[in-house]
């Protein structure tokens, strides 16, 4: 018989559940696995860049785009952003210990894919 304990019930709630519709975790799973979200922490895995170096970094990402997904990476606490008050603005982005661990998870799949490429397309292509 599963544990009904409210103890338990509080961790399990504390937790996340992805399979529950309106749990916030899929707004997070949504923001880490979207191809720009991906990208932007997989490139601030090496340190500190600002706006404009990462968007170099993050190939092919518009400006309006880039933004939106950092803003939405702070505001999941994976992102610190910082600004300078200076002529012109500067703004640097850190990845923060919870960004660290997932950009090592969501590197980890970009690695498979990359690795297994000939094989994926070779399958697509059947």
């Amino acid at each position: 018989m599963p544990d009904r304990s409210p103890a338990r019930l509080a961790d399990r709630l504390r937790q996340g559940d992805v399979f529950a519709p309106r749990c916030p975790s899929r707004e997070i799973l949504k923001h880490v696995t979207s191809t720009w979200g991906t990208l932007a922490l997989i490139a601030l895995m090496p340190g500190t860049l600002r706006f404009s170096d990462l968007r170099r970094r993050v190939a092919g990402v518009s400006e309006r785009m880039l933004s939106q997904t950092l803003k939405q990476l702070e505001g999941d606490g994976l992102v610190r952003r910082q600004s300078f008050a200076t002529v012109p603005p500067k703004v640097e982005y850190t990845l923060t210990d919870q960004g660290r661990e997932a950009a090592t998870l969501v590197e980890a799949l970009t690695d498979w894919i990359e690795d297994s490429l000939p094989m994926l397309t070779k399958n697509a292509a059947d």
